[in-house]
């Protein structure tokens, strides 16, 4: 049983507002594994109270790179160090398989990717215009708000926070209240890095103290990850004050096979692209689309990839199928599961329970064919193990039935023709794409269109969501210091 009973706000541990403390409850064992203070919308205030300061009167946004590049490889190194415990902490609350999901390496690539490209961050720049030189000033947009949702909280977590402070910014990291622990774990690690008071501040929040945070006056922008309808929420309430805010929201992703895959090849890498992360993951490749040439071969091969996925306890190295994050979240993706069987499709593999697990919100990958595009399930972000199998008659109709849908995050198509391959990716309206693979890169942005999102996360861009130009016209005579040496 893990216990925290203070908040990390101003660069120490304080009391909250309220007393009390609420029980996290792991989706394995269904029984409470911590307990976390309960956060109050006072608590909120202070939290971008600390923020404010920090970034207002503190040093930090103006300490320049190789100053804030050491507290951030002080972080990553803590983290290194408690890789095995922060490990076993994501995989009770989150029920994230330690294989890999619930892994702390991925959170420390993205770290090291970003402090390699810092290096290079050039915070001047001097440019020849037509009309004259102009210097082109890059500085921190100021105070944000990282909330972070339950499914990849930590990996998350370090997309957000990371370049938001190399680029000089204050944070305030609003952690989910169904996986707090890690969040505090990784405030620890955080109080031991060397931050400046108030640079980083963390506090797991509920629905109504999240939304205090996101309207609040002392916030300069928001980097959300979170439901589309959520999402739009914190578009609206962004825009009525014209503050700046990044959106990484939902997906209903595409992966087209085409007619000539090896699929023997390919399948078990299409296989894990469709039943990651418990398929807890807005990325999820949920719908395939399969040739009617091999629409049964496709669907009875993908039913028979998934029925070789191991579910069970997430701390067992060899599980690949975790617990739903709780009973309610599984009673929605049931019912969802029971509507399309209702409607016509056929249940090629799962649709239940597991028997054999006595405890644990659990549910057995799903292969679902007979599937219209235009069904509810094969619209719907299930955020399951659910994977659909819709039939398409030749390449154009295949790009068609991908991009008709709301959403417009992820996909893949899977081929033997690599220019073919590149042809469909090209014309597949989407923020992220694979030929043959499945994946997110640290250098390569990452984001979606239409519902899914705005903005970007990762690579350059995910570091610029946190910066801002101010442009400079110089006279034609100047005679200051040459601009972009030695400037911060």
């Amino acid at each position: 049983m893990l216990e925290f009973r203070e908040l990390y706000i101003g660069g120490k541990w304080e009391q909250p507002h309220e007393a009390g403390l609420r029980d996290v409850i792991s989706p394995f064992s269904e029984a409470a594994i911590g307990r976390t203070p309960s956060v109050s919308v006072r608590d909120i205030d202070r939290a971008v109270a600390a923020a404010r300061a920090a970034f207002d009167s503190g040093e930090w946004p103006t300490a320049g790179i190789e100053a804030r590049a050491k507290c951030v490889r002080a972080l990553r190194d803590g983290l290194a160090r408690r890789s095995a415990a922060v490990t076993d902490i994501i995989a009770m609350e989150a029920g994230l398989p330690v294989k890999m999901w619930a892994r702390v390496d991925i959170a420390l690539s993205i770290i090291d990717y970003y402090l390699g490209l810092a290096r290079g961050l050039a915070e001047t720049e001097l440019r020849h215009g037509p009309t004259g030189d102009v210097l082109v000033q890059k500085s921190p947009v100021g105070v944000t708000a990282a909330i972070v949702p339950w499914n990849a909280p930590l990996n998350i977590a370090v997309i957000k926070i990371v370049p938001a402070l190399l680029a000089g910014c204050t944070v305030i990291l609003k952690a989910d209240p169904h996986t707090p622990l890690h969040a505090f774990a990784l405030a620890e690690v955080i109080d031991e890095a060397g931050f400046p008071p108030g640079v980083i501040n963390v506090v797991p929040a509920g629905r109504a103290e999240s939304a205090e945070l996101v309207e609040h006056l002392g916030v300069d922008h928001v980097s959300f990850t979170g439901s589309s309808a959520t999402g739009r929420i914190v578009g609206r309430v962004c825009g009525q004050q014209l503050k700046r805010c990044t959106l990484e929201l939902g997906g209903k992703s595409a992966a087209i096979v085409l007619d000539d895959v090896q699929l023997e090849k390919q399948l078990p890498r299409l296989v894990g692209a469709t039943f990651m992360n418990n398929g807890e993951a807005c990325v999820l490749q949920s719908r395939v689309l399969a040739p009617r040439s091999r629409y049964a071969e496709i669907a009875e091969a993908l039913a028979a990839g998934a029925s070789t996925l191991v579910v069970g306890d997430p701390n067992d190295p060899n599980t690949d199928v975790g617990p739903l994050i709780t009973a309610a979240h599984r009673e929605r993706v049931e019912a969802l599961v029971d509507r399309a069987v209702d409607s016509g499709a056929k249940v090629v593999t799962g649709a239940a329970r597991p028997k054999t697990l006595t405890h644990g919100w659990f549910y057995e990958p799903t292969v679902l064919a007979d599937v219209v595009n235009g069904d509810e399930i094969a619209q719907e972000e299930v955020f399951g193990p659910v994977v659909v199998v819709v039939p398409y008659d030749d390449d154009d109709h295949a790009v068609e039935l991908a991009n008709d849908s709301p959403y417009g995050l992820s996909g893949t198509v899977w081929t033997s023709d690599h220019d073919r391959g590149l042809d469909i990716a090209r014309r597949v309206d989407t923020g992220n794409y694979g030929i043959n693979t499945f994946g997110m890169d640290p250098s390569a942005p990452f984001g979606g269109m239409k519902q899914s999102g705005l903005g970007s996360e990762l690579g350059p861009e995910g570091l610029h969501e946190f910066l801002k130009s101010k442009s400079i016209h110089l006279p034609r005579n100047w005679r200051g210091a040459t601009p972009g040496q030695g400037s911060k």
